[in-house]
Parts: C-alpha cells; sequence; structure tokens
C-alpha cells in the first residue's frame, strides 16, 4: 500500500510537503476524503483576519496545495457544499450540493469552487451526511478504499432533522469512516451536539482550525500499523498460526482475515491498519476467543490482544493397522454439554483453550471421559486399539451386541438384519450377542453367543 507520512509543517505552513512512501505491493489502498463544507449565511460572521468563510478557504487552499505536491497520489478528494445555492428567507433544505467529484487530478478544481463560494443559505447537516453516502463511487480504483467525511461548519443542524442519525446510518451500512467535524468557532454550548456525529474539533480561532485540519488529513494518509497480541499464560506473546477475523466495530462488517504469524524476530507481525478505524475480532482458537473494541492511533504502532490460553490434548490408539480407521473423539465444553465444539481423530495432537472438556470416544463401546486441560502441557489420552470382529450368521435375522461387566450388559449396536455376515471393530472385551432368524416366528429359535475381544486380534463368531 503507497500511503504518505505527512508533517503537519509541511501540510499547512510552507507550500511544500514532506512525502514518504512505504510500498507494498499486495495491499493498495486509496484513501478518499469527502470534504462537506458548510457556506451557510452564518458563514459571514467576523473570526479572526476576516470572515470565517474567507478563513476557510485560505486554510483549505493551503492544505490542498501541499496535497497537490505528494507524488502518485493514492487518495482522491470531493468537495459537498451546503447553504450557498438559495438566500434565506424562504429556507431551503435542500441545499446542499457535491461540488466537485472524486478524481485524482481535482485539486484545482476544487480551489476554484472554493474561492467563487459566497454563503447565502441554511444549515441541512443531516441532509448532506446522508446525500454523501452517494457522492462515494461504488467502485473503487484500487479494489481496497477508506472513505471518510471532513464536515465543516460553524452551526447546528437547522432543519429538524438529527445529524447524529445520519452518521450512523453510513458507518452501520459500512459505507464510510467516522466522519471527522471541524466546528468553526461554534458556541461552547452546541458543541456536544456533534460528539455523536464524529471526531469533533474545537477551533476556537484561526491557528486551531488550521492544526486540527492538518491533524485530520494527516491521520486519514498517515501509515498506521499494528499487531495482535495472543497472550499466553506466562503474559507472553506466543500464540500464532490461527485465523483471525477483524471487524469494523461500528458496522460490525468484516475488515480483513488473516492467519496470525510471528515475524522473524518471534513477535506478532505487523499488519496496516486505520487510525480512523475501532476494530473488533475473533480469534479462531478452539473455543475462540474475543479481540475487544480497539482504537487506533494514528501514526503509531497499536496493539490488539485476546487471552489464548492453551494446552494440548493428545489422543493416541497404539498398535493401529492401516487398514483400520481411527477413531474419532467428539469434543464438548463441560458448561455445554449440547453444542459440538470439535471432532478430533485419535493419533493426532490439537490445541485447546484451557478448561475442562467432555470427551465422546466414537469407538464401540462408546468411551465417554471428562479432562481438564493446563496451560503449556498436553494431555495424553490413550486407549487400546479395536478387534475385528465378524458375526457369521446361518441366515438374516433381528439381534444385538452387548457388552458384559459382571452382571452389567451394556447395549452396544444392532445387527443388521438384511445380512449374513456382518464386521465390527470393538474394544477389548467381553461380548454377547443375541440372534433370532427373521423366518422364525417363535422366540425359542432365540440364540446367545459369548466371545471375547483382544487387543487388534481378528474373531469370528458363527452363529449356526
Amino acid at each position: 500500500m503507497r500511503t504518505w507520512k505527512l508533517s503537519l509543517c509541511a501540510l499547512l505552513f510552507p507550500l511544500g510537503v514532506a512525502a514518504q512512501a512505504d510500498l507494498n505491493e499486495t495491499e493498495v489502498s486509496t484513501t478518499r476524503i469527502l470534504f462537506v463544507l458548510d457556506a451557510s449565511n452564518s458563514m459571514y460572521g467576523r473570526w479572526e483576519g476576516g470572515t470565517k468563510m474567507e478563513v476557510a478557504q485560505r486554510l483549505m487552499g493551503a492544505m490542498l496545495d501541499s496535497l497537490g505536491q505528494v507524488p502518485n497520489p493514492q487518495f482522491q478528494l470531493a468537495l459537498r457544499v451546503y447553504g450557498h445555492q438559495k438566500p434565506v428567507p424562504p429556507q431551503d433544505c435542500n441545499d446542499t450540493k457535491l461540488e466537485v467529484g472524486f478524481s485524482y487530478n481535482n485539486l484545482g478544481r476544487i480551489k476554484q469552487v472554493l474561492r467563487s463560494l459566497r454563503p447565502m443559505g441554511t444549515t441541512p447537516i443531516a441532509r448532506s451526511i446522508l446525500r454523501a453516502d452517494n457522492d462515494f463511487p461504488k467502485d473503487c480504483p484500487t479494489g481496497h478504499c477508506r472513505d471518510i467525511i471532513l464536515l465543516i461548519t460553524d452551526g447546528v443542524e437547522a432543519c429538524d432533522e438529527d445529524p447524529c442519525e445520519a452518521s450512523a446510518i453510513l458507518q452501520q451500512k459500512g459505507r464510510i469512516l467516522k466522519p471527522f467535524v471541524i466546528g468553526v468557532g461554534l458556541d461552547k454550548g452546541l458543541i456536544k451536539t456533534f460528539d455523536c456525529v464524529g471526531t469533533y474539533f474545537d477551533a476556537s480561532d484561526e491557528q486551531t482550525f488550521k492544526k486540527a485540519l492538518g491533524v485530520i488529513v494527516t491521520q486519514a494518509l498517515d501509515n498506521t500499523t499494528g499487531q495482535i497480541n495472543l497472550v499466553d499464560h506466562l503474559n507472553q506473546n506466543s500464540g500464532t498460526n490461527l485465523p483471525i477475523i477483524l471487524r469494523n466495530a461500528t458496522s460490525h462488517l468484516v475488515d480483513r482475515t488473516i492467519i496470525h504469524t510471528l515475524n522473524y524476530k518471534n513477535q506478532p507481525d505487523t499488519i496496516m491498519v486505520d487510525p480512523i478505524v475501532t476494530y473488533e475480532g475473533m480469534v479462531y482458537s478452539i473455543p475462540p476467543r474475543p479481540i475487544q473494541p480497539t482504537s487506533m492511533y494514528a501514526g503509531k504502532h497499536n496493539h490488539m490482544a485476546a487471552d489464548v490460553v492453551q494446552g494440548g490434548l493428545k489422543l493416541t490408539m497404539p498398535g493401529l493397522k492401516l487398514a483400520q480407521n481411527a477413531p474419532v473423539a467428539v469434543v464438548r465444553e463441560a458448561n455445554h454439554p449440547e453444542d459440538i465444539l470439535h471432532v478430533q481423530n485419535f493419533n493426532t495432537t490439537v490445541t485447546y483453550i484451557v478448561g475442562t472438556y467432555d470427551l465422546d470416544i466414537l469407538t464401540l463401546p462408546r468411551i465417554r471421559q471428562r479432562i481438564t486441560l493446563k496451560p503449556g502441557t498436553t494431555q495424553e489420552i490413550t486407549i487400546p486399539p479395536s478387534g475385528e470382529v465378524t458375526v457369521q450368521l446361518k441366515s438374516p435375522g433381528y439381534g444385538a451386541i452387548f457388552a458384559i461387566d459382571g452382571d452389567t450388559w451394556t447395549w452396544i449396536t444392532n445387527l443388521d438384519e438384511f445380512q449374513t455376515r456382518q464386521q465390527y471393530s470393538l474394544q477389548p472385551g467381553t461380548y454377547k450377542v443375541i440372534y433370532r432368524p427373521r423366518s422364525a416366528q417363535q422366540t425359542t429359535y432365540s440364540k446367545t453367543n459369548t466371545f471375547s475381544v483382544a487387543p487388534g486380534s481378528s474373531t469370528l463368531v458363527r452363529i449356526p
């Protein structure tokens, strides 16, 4: 991704610009900034060295001159203005217009429109924000765009609509990031009305307006990095190689998907993040662990984290023959027995978040076991290999196999009523099979055979 770190001094004081490119060919992103400028009648008010509109025109022009010197820019600008087409009275709440659309070579056109503005109308802030949704082209030139609104106003909503709700609608749709708002000489009692619209900057004088404008544009175009710390029981960032989905915490839309990586320094690898986005996410350990909403700081290296304290579970069945299929264990959290968490094959090792789990091992007979996994250790569960049992019947019939433990009979499985030769993999132990031919119409034809199964053995059970 080509981005530029713009120093505030170079951006707004002289016309020169300091630009530093950090190229990553695998990520190309375009930042699109829509300036929504108040040109209502109140912008004729005196402020510092002129009217509010004259100050805004002068400082925005200097900012555009600086941006015009950035080589190979990966940003686009556009300008929407409200309150500049029809005087008040009467009030026209549709007095809002996209004056300059997005493109790479429109800075001169934006400056030309700025110079021509004459304040005269009302202040339809909410309607301007909502209509800004269509100002951003649906197609992004680089495949990934960061869409940002910068609202510059000296007054509050004048059309009985809700700018906060308008901003929330656009953010929840995922169309734009959280807007920036610069209040130009705004009455102190009205400032709180913009807290819910976006990130507010109070420009109480010309110098703070200049600074706010520079900070916002710098944040929008600056390189900002981050890392995701998967924290273990020793409070070390040792977790890795897990899938992670990061979302915009406002819209809840997926921002990116990654496989966590430790770099050559054995530290979480650096990723590019958006300084305007608050991120949340999910680390797909077993079970998944959340990344709580985390704000980013522009131009800095940010940290997101999740507690991923893991222990291993090793399931082994020694002596398993090549022709045999390894059994599986159904894993459930002890406090959520209704949900299957994972299905683990035998002769594998899988890491889980530490805790207590119930295993249902799908052998015949079933083996049920509760285990508690501890941090940084691997618990091994070993079971003997099953024996292969062939039940040979003279004719098809009805029946079942039971495991015998003293006087306790445990049902294992029913026989296939249509087959005369049937095969089963049974755990070592003593069994009885009960059988009656399908053609027999009396219970006295029922037969019972006893047989034993040794680990890895082959047993033939004939029932005449």
